[in-house]
């Protein structure tokens, strides 16, 4: 991730990562892959790792499933376990981040189904509206590529800045061609943003950072994605190669469920959003 986490510092990371303890109790080896192994999922605690608890304790094993889900809160580890095989699956980002990690990581990894939307928000502890923001106010920006680039046009959807054009989800600070307000920019790692929500003006925090904070999407975020026609969906991602295990292809219909988009719906009241 861009000015914070080097790839080189997060494969020696990885493996600590991945000793964390599992939403699941299954202590099965995920280097195997006959239908009769664990299937190892690396997930971020909320919404994803919920989600996949849900499946574990009330659909995986009727639907003959060994699901182990590891929990990680960084944006980096669930990409390099699955590329090394110390994972088979993760579940935590969507596929334009995807895209730009593989670009600039030389990882295959590849999407194999969306499962839900988290819409990006504005939060401020400060004022009620973005058009309460003060002159010179220092707005918090997710600080890897495409969530800066997703924050920014939600500032530019709803007329805070102006950006140059075409720039699309590309945008960098250096992109913002209009800043009426005078707007400073602060670009921490995404899971920092709810921490220093207090010491900001104003920080457009990922969904599911959102909701560890007990901030609640759909309440109070002063601006807030529409999930009509957005491209942010969080997929179920695995290696190239292995799309076709047949545990990933029961997870994937799993998590495509009624269960699953009833358990997303009435958990999490529109702060994530079924993308199925």
């Amino acid at each position: 991730m861009r000015n914070v986490l080097k790839f080189t510092s997060v494969l020696a990371t990885a493996g600590l990562a991945l000793s964390l303890t599992a939403c699941s109790s299954d202590s099965s080896s995920s280097s195997g892959s006959s239908p009769d192994a664990a299937l190892t999922v690396v997930a971020s605690p909320t919404p994803h790792a919920q989600i996949l608890d849900f499946v574990k304790k009330n659909l995986a094993d009727a639907a003959g499933l060994k699901l182990e889900v590891k929990v990680v809160t960084d944006y980096v580890t669930p990409n390099t376990a699955v590329q090394d095989g110390s994972a088979d699956a993760n579940y935590f980002q969507h596929v334009p981040y995807l895209e730009d990690f593989n670009k600039k990581q030389g990882t295959s990894i590849v999407s194999v189904e969306p499962v839900h939307l988290e819409p990006l928000g504005l939060y401020s502890k400060k004022v009620k509206s973005a058009a309460e923001l003060p002159n010179g106010a220092t707005v918090g920006l997710p600080n890897d590529v495409t969530n800066e680039g997703r924050a920014l046009k939600l500032l530019a959807d709803n007329n805070v800045i102006k950006l140059k054009d075409g720039v699309g989800t590309a945008a960098t600070p250096a992109d913002v061609v209009s800043n009426p307000k005078n707007l400073k920019w602060k670009e921490l790692e995404a899971a920092q943003l709810p921490r220093s929500l207090p010491d900001l003006d104003a920080a457009v925090i990922n969904g599911n950072y959102a909701l560890e904070a007990n901030l609640k999407p759909a309440a109070d975020a002063i601006l807030l994605e529409k999930a009509a026609g957005n491209p942010y969906a969080n997929i179920l991602a695995v290696k190239k190669g292995k799309e076709n295990d047949p545990r990933v292809k029961k997870l994937a219909e799993l998590l495509h469920s009624d269960k699953v988009k009833d358990y997303i719906n009435t958990t999490f009241n529109g702060s994530v959003i079924p993308a199925f």
